[in-house]
């Protein structure tokens, strides 16, 4: 493994076009260039838009002749009315095309933008349920680029968005296959200013991505590869990268780790997600730290059942014990060091909302690629045991 970050760098086209490397940030306008983008509308978020790196961005954009706009509207957990504002913003400006700028909500809300601006049906209507993604204007979706500046979530290799109906108070998803962007810039660089905290809750979010994908039942050999790949880089980069967030070679593999987790979940995700989903959406809690502790819960739930898959992880991560007990407890082990709670209740989430989140967790799509069929009963066990620590 090359300790050399200079070295980590090439162009992919697995599942999309993706320019990895140190400094290519740099090359931004080049694609906006291959997209015919003149005027492209640049989606963040609040705490990013002020920084420097989107400054300089802006003004490189301004010097190769780009009329580019901002719009930062949008929260951890991006809403609606988010995107609502985004097509607005998107529309006075006469834009041509989102550059996704951020972390999963930035990218989500961009993507999610990116595919309303040619509609007429609302948002709402191409929620990821049966036959809906059929209903998009296909012509009406804008050329996207997404830059991610956390290694997390992945959405910049993904074909959906996940959008807070507040209304509803339901996390849902949105799809259709012209949302996954046409050129990804993952440039490891933009992930140095990440703090422990969110570097830590990020890194355990793809972790998650890529535990769930290789524990969702059916026959996929390459996302299981891909997933088994992803963890033993994260088992092998996540301590250094919360450590030292300089490290740019523990960011550049915790950035491939977050693309891979996304690649491989196509396969399906799990209850982790089925649970994070609703919680997200009822507390406004960070959906990578909410996946994280509920993550050992839902493995020793599913641990009958993933036996041979977590032999088989357990044996690429060269665990002394490579049973579930053993992966479980590496789990544990791994959180501790990166400081993550131990209990939902550690985050302020009590008992009050059990019932409420367990009937909206059988009913995610996320539910129906858990290795176990969960009942209502079954979530709310687990979910006991995550607010509690039993």
């Amino acid at each position: 493994m090359s300790k050399d970050a200079s070295l980590l760098k090439g162009n992919w086209n697995y599942p999309t076009t993706v320019w990895f490397g140190v400094g290519r940030i740099t090359e931004l306008a080049t694609a906006c260039k291959q997209l015919n983008m003149k005027r492209p509308l640049l989606v963040t978020d609040k705490g990013l838009v002020g920084l420097p790196m989107i400054k300089a961005l802006t003004a490189d954009m301004f010097g190769h002749g780009f009329d580019i706009g901002i719009f930062s509207d949008v929260k951890p957990n991006p809403s609606g009315k988010n995107v609502d504002e985004g097509v607005l913003a998107y529309k006075k400006g006469k834009h041509d095309g989102v550059i996704a700028f951020g972390g999963g909500s930035s990218l989500d809300a961009g993507k999610a933008i990116a595919l309303m601006v040619g509609q007429s049906r609302p948002l709402w209507d191409f929620e990821d349920v049966g036959d809906n993604w059929t209903r998009v204007k296909e012509q009406g979706v804008c050329p996207i680029i997404a830059v991610p500046t956390t290694a997390g979530t992945g959405s910049e290799v993904g074909r959906a968005s996940v959008i807070h109906d507040e209304k509803a108070v339901l996390k849902k998803i949105i799809f259709h296959p012209k949302m996954l962007p046409q050129i990804v810039i993952a440039d490891p660089e933009l992930t140095i200013g990440l703090n422990v905290k969110v570097t830590s809750a990020t890194g355990m979010d793809a972790l998650s991505h890529n535990l769930e994908a290789l524990c969702s039942p059916g026959y996929h050999p390459q996302a299981e590869g891909i997933a088994i790949e992803g963890i033993r880089l994260i088992n092998n980069h996540l301590i250094d990268a919360v450590k030292d967030g300089s490290n740019l070679v523990a960011r550049s593999q915790m950035l491939c780790a977050s693309l891979m987790g996304a690649t491989a979940f196509q396969k399906g995700l799990g209850a982790m997600h089925a649970l994070a989903h609703p919680l997200g959406a009822t507390f406004d809690a960070h959906h990578g730290l909410l996946n994280a502790i509920l993550m050992p819960y839902v493995l020793q739930h599913n641990a009958d059942v993933i036996e041979e898959k977590m032999q088989r992880l357990g044996n690429a991560l060269d665990l002394k014990d490579n049973t579930s007990s053993g992966v479980i407890s590496w789990v544990l082990q791994l959180r501790k060091e990166i400081g993550i709670p131990h209990t939902l209740k550690e985050i302020g989430i009590s008992e009050d909302k059990l019932t409420e989140i367990a009937e909206k967790a059988v009913n995610d799509p996320s539910s129906s690629g858990n290795p176990k069929k969960m009942s209502k009963a079954d979530y709310e066990k687990v979910l006991l045991a995550a607010i509690i620590g039993s």
